[in-house]
């Protein structure tokens, strides 16, 4: 069974329906959701794996997982999931549905670390930079990080730009040891 094959045929079916209904977007926010719940509780794959739970409570832990109100679609995919015994696979299938909406509505994922935190004036304008350099979308994440002890680092796509503080240091550093 090859495991990356049929989560993207689950993921693109998924998409496929949710575009129809013109829910896609909150499909997305579902499936990013329960992405996040895998990671963020590491017991819930092991759970949902297990042969002696049953397939109602596996569907009330998974539509726990998508949020607080999944869409009806979103119900009915990880009914028939269940029924054709892939919730082993479920996480997968987030994730690919992730991508794929993301490449099918260009959307591309940013981060601005700074050392101290910018004003939301400062963090819009470098995401109409980025926009406008990708023509896409940015779903963008703001850090800080005080041991860059200032400047920013700004990474999207495979992009990154390094003006901090500590990277200049360092540079100087290397040069002076040469």
């Amino acid at each position: 069974m090859d495991i990356g094959v049929i989560s993207v045929r689950y993921a693109r079916a998924l998409l496929k329906s949710a575009t129809d209904a013109k829910i896609e977007q909150q499909v997305y926010a579902e499936m990013q959701q329960i992405a996040k719940s895998y990671i963020e509780v590491p017991q819930l794959r092991s759970t949902i794996d297990n042969p002696m739970l049953s397939k109602d409570k596996k569907e009330a832990l998974l539509l726990t997982a998508a949020g607080k109100e999944p869409s009806n679609l979103m119900k009915a995919f990880v009914q028939l999931v269940l029924k054709e015994d892939r919730e082993s696979v479920m996480q997968f299938i987030a994730n690919s549905y992730v991508t794929l909406y993301r490449q099918q509505k260009n959307v591309i994922r940013g981060r601005l670390i700074t050392a101290a935190a910018v004003s939301p004036e400062t963090e819009q304008k470098m995401r109409r930079m980025v926009e406008s350099k990708t023509n896409g979308t940015v779903e963008f994440e703001a850090q800080v990080n005080p041991d860059i002890i200032g400047g920013f680092i700004l990474e999207y796509d495979t992009y990154r730009m390094d003006a901090s503080v500590k990277t200049k240091l360092n540079s100087i550093l290397n040069t002076l040891k040469k």
